[in-house]
């Protein structure tokens, strides 16, 4: 027995419907994948790591460039914010959950406990880390690794001294002549729990502030 007419006709506008809407959801991966800069969301050469290195901090080791950014950035750089991982990641790892475009985070810098820098978000470009556009605009945001999970959420001696250094290296680098911790947003020293609702960067990385500014001045203030 033949299917009536309208049925055929209802299969055919389904394919065709069913057609469309596959080429319209490629064409925005395509578009979306297309307005990414070149060096994002991909391995790099290593002529282009060195190249990538050259314009942000000397101090970094691992390139992995996340797609979950804003291209550029809005202003200028004029903080430093802090977060940690809530985990002892290694660099590798927490750039391969960078680029998973549904997490839509990210950060322009990590340090694991070793004391390993990594850039995953040139700082030409606004990293998507503190809950705040406002603050990721004028901030480089910065990851570090804990070696304890849970407590206190210590982080270790070499993640810690690599911090100093790099918040040092970025102040310079910037035009930023100190670095002020004032324990609410209004300081050039941030970190993630004032824009949200969240223990981040724990305890012990938040207790540390005061000595990462004064630390951080100190060698901004040496000849």
């Amino acid at each position: 027995m033949k299917a009536p007419k309208d049925e055929f006709s209802s299969v055919r506008l389904l394919l065709l419907a069913f057609g469309l809407l596959s080429a319209l959801i490629l064409a925005l991966c395509l578009s979306s994948r297309l307005s990414l800069p070149p060096l994002v969301g991909r391995s790099l050469t290593d002529e282009e790591v060195r190249t990538v290195i050259s314009r942000n901090s000397p101090l970094t080791e691992y390139v992995l460039l996340s797609p979950n950014a804003t291209f550029p950035r809005e202003e200028p750089i004029t903080k430093i914010t802090v977060h940690h991982m809530a985990g002892d990641l290694t660099l590798e790892e927490l750039g391969e959950a960078f680029l998973q475009r549904d997490r839509r985070a990210s950060a322009n810098y990590a340090i694991d406990s070793e004391g390993r820098v990594a850039l995953y978000v040139e700082e030409s470009d606004r990293a998507w880390t503190s809950s705040s556009a406002d603050n990721d605009h004028r901030a480089v945001t910065i990851e570090v690794a804990n070696d304890e999970i849970g407590g206190d959420w210590h982080v270790s001696d070499e993640a810690f001294e690599t911090l100093v250094a790099l918040c040092t290296d970025i102040c310079c680098r910037s035009g930023m002549e100190a670095l002020t911790y004032t324990g609410d947003a209004d300081g050039s020293l941030t970190i993630h729990k004032m824009f949200h609702d969240t223990d981040c960067p724990g305890p012990y990385l938040e207790s540390r502030m005061d000595d990462l500014a004064n630390q951080v001045n100190l060698r901004l203030a040496l000849p």
